[in-house]
């Protein structure tokens, strides 16, 4: 199935509310992430022009509805995509926790379905249920949810739920609900993406293996009698050339050793989630076979779990792979690199700005002598473009 080709696209921006380094795998460059700093990420990608920023959930990170709650007022348009754990929360209490967070944000916020792929994780939350039956929770709590935002009353007896009278006194701003974001690799994860959410996310895969991902899941919406739209999640190594682009990924993972992607890779594997065995076969594992598509590096997935994948090159060839991606059929990117910070200005300022974007780069500025334009010279008068020779 050909999916239609946006012409403009929507890019966000990561909070790493699970930390944040210079280099992966070791305490060597690691940073402090705490409220100043993820509010300093969060301002960036409001000034920058980003259309919002991904919170990460799950217990090796900061609650993600709390970190959005304290940034929401720091930031004016900055949109905030937090995740709702069907099997950890009720539907009704996730739809008022999801209703007051849009209002107090002025409709800023973006719903990340998320059912859980780490059985030892889920457990620690008192989550017993196998893969299938988690995407069979996240189904039913989903109904449930929809209707309440709706500003339905819902009286529901099924399998996982049971509500009486569930209805909300106070309606999000968004209307029906805040947009659906969904991730799902497996079989099980597809059907319920196409019945149920707006918008489907994949991994960083190579372009062909997207193509076919997101093809399989719009015929399963068709079926359905829905169209959605798609959405991809990548790291960026952006630099004013691809060489020095190409020294950043190996400069990312210069103290990694191999005890510490053997042990990383073994978390892995204990999953059940399919986007996460794809994430770990682009690579297997090995540190010699990185590129697995033109521009596209696996490092990152060497020890960090979920998006493993990065796109590496100077301004121009990373545009290039994004407009790649867009003509699949994907609307929506979730960028992210390291630091978060630094990686959020390159990308902002030297792509940003140069891509189909559906949302303004920047606001505009309220006086004259706002910038860009580097420090004064002598302090006397502003420097012009030309550039030294070299």
């Amino acid at each position: 199935m050909t999916l239609p080709v946006p012409d403009r696209i929507n890019v966000l921006w990561f909070l790493p509310t699970h930390g944040d380094s210079h280099y992966l795998g070791t305490s060597i460059g690691g940073r402090s992430v705490d409220l100043p700093y993820l509010t300093q990420v969060a301002r960036a990608a409001d000034t920058l022009g980003y259309f919002g920023v991904l919170l990460p959930t799950g217990r090796s990170c900061e609650d993600s509805w709390v970190v959005a709650s304290a940034l929401a007022p720091q930031t004016e348009r900055l949109r905030f995509l937090v995740a709702v754990r069907p099997g950890l929360q009720s539907p009704t209490l996730a739809a008022r926790m999801t209703a007051t967070l849009d209002r107090i944000s002025g409709g800023r916020l973006l719903v990340n379905v998320v059912t859980g792929g780490d059985p030892v994780e889920n457990k620690g939350d008192g989550i017993f249920a196998g893969h299938a039956e988690r995407y069979e929770i996240t189904e039913e709590f989903l109904g449930v949810y929809k209707a309440v935002l709706r500003g339905e009353t819902v009286e529901h007896a099924g399998k996982h739920f049971r509500i009486e009278d569930g209805r909300l006194l106070f309606p999000p701003v968004q209307s029906p609900h805040p947009p659906l974001y969904f991730g799902g690799s497996s079989d099980v994860g597809s059907r319920v993406a196409a019945r149920t959410i707006d918008k489907y996310l994949t991994w960083g895969e190579p372009p062909a293996d997207v193509a076919a991902k997101l093809a399989a899941v719009q015929a399963l919406a068709a079926a359905e009698g829905r169209r959605l739209s798609f959405g991809i999640r990548l790291h960026v190594i952006v630099r004013r050339t691809n060489e020095e682009a190409w020294d950043a990924a190996e400069d990312l993972i210069r103290y990694l050793d191999d005890d510490t992607i053997a042990a990383a890779q073994s978390v892995f594997a204990r999953m059940d989630s399919v986007g996460q065995s794809r994430m770990a076969k682009l690579h297997g594992g090995r540190r010699d076979k990185l590129e697995i598509s033109p521009n596209l590096w696996a490092g990152v997935g060497l020890v960090r779990g979920g998006a493993g994948t990065a796109l590496v090159g100077d301004p121009e060839t990373v545009a290039a792979r994004i407009d790649e991606y867009r003509r699949l059929g994907i609307d929506t990117f979730i960028l992210s690199g390291y630091p978060h910070l630094e990686e959020a200005y390159r990308f902002g300022e030297l792509v940003l700005p140069n891509l189909p974007l559906a949302h303004a780069a920047k606001a505009p500025t309220t006086s004259v002598n706002m910038g860009p334009f580097g420090e004064t010279i002598a302090g006397d008068h502003r420097p012009d473009r030309r550039q030294a020779a070299q």
